[in-house]
């Protein structure tokens, strides 16, 4: 009988740690979601759409694995992000279409997103520090020039094209993607600013030949470098930095996303 007891108390101990196991809620996921290869473009025309979320659908379009990977995790450039060649490679891209309930948070439709990757892709990653040179986005001297936003995001008006990054409602990771993407170089966000802000940068972008149509009409760029208007209208800079930066490396990801 002595050693009926101990074995009695181990089984009721299992019990119970299978039962608490089996009451914590599941990780939040999509109502619905789609996880489909881009077809190829016509012609040479590449427009991507590198993440949105509106009222609880998010979307991506046009996007590699490591861009879907940025979105999801806020990582604003392409070096801080590691893994197999073709995660990076422009021929081979995603279109993402998900749903939850309206009023889902963005930080957890972000949440959402890295399940729905780590699911469809078996993805299995790690974070590791590697040394890079980077551009650091930081408050100015006299501080941010940005307006907070209260506003609903705006698809009329808003526009990101080299010289020009217009929105009513923005965060900085956001900001610091489009910087880095044309400016080629990594850009971190060091401005300690969350939430959304209202976002009005111009300037004049290098080795434009043609400058795109805004209206029917040839767009018009204002005569200053990119460094200059990002402090003079939004109150902001950029330091040349160098240091450990945090990195996703991808182990494994299939490269044909499962389970639509």
């Amino acid at each position: 009988m002595d050693g009926v007891a101990p074995r009695l108390v181990l089984i009721v101990a299992g019990i119970a740690a299978a039962a608490q196991l089996s009451a914590q809620p599941a990780a939040p996921s999509f109502d619905v979601a789609s996880v489909k290869p881009s077809p190829p473009p016509p012609g040479d025309t590449y427009r991507a759409n590198l993440g949105s979320t509106v009222h609880g659908e998010v979307r991506l379009s046009n996007t590699t694995l490591s861009e879907c990977l940025r979105f999801a995790y806020g990582i604003s450039n392409d070096s801080q992000v590691s893994g197999p060649d073709w995660i990076k490679n422009k021929d081979v891209r995603f279109e993402i279409d998900a749903k939850a309930p309206p009023d889902t948070p963005r930080e957890q439709l972000l949440m959402m997103l890295q399940s729905l990757l780590v699911e469809r892709f078996r993805l299995e990653t790690h974070h590791e520090q590697k040394e890079l040179a980077y551009l650091a986005l930081v408050p100015g001297k006299q501080g941010s020039k940005l307006r907070e936003s209260s506003e609903a995001p705006a698809a009329s008006g808003n526009m990101s094209i080299p010289g020009r990054i217009i929105s009513n409602r923005m965060m900085m990771s956001m900001l610091t993607t489009l910087l880095s993407r044309f400016l080629r170089q990594p850009v971190v966000d060091l401005t300690g600013l969350a939430g959304w802000y209202q976002v009005r940068l111009e300037w004049t972008p290098d080795n434009v030949v043609s400058p795109p149509l805004v209206n029917g009409e040839p767009m018009q760029y204002v005569d200053k470098p990119i460094f200059a208007a990002i402090q003079d209208q939004l109150g902001l800079k950029l330091e040349s930095r160098k240091g450990p930066v945090e990195v996703l490396a991808v182990d494994h990801a299939e490269r044909v996303p499962i389970g639509n």
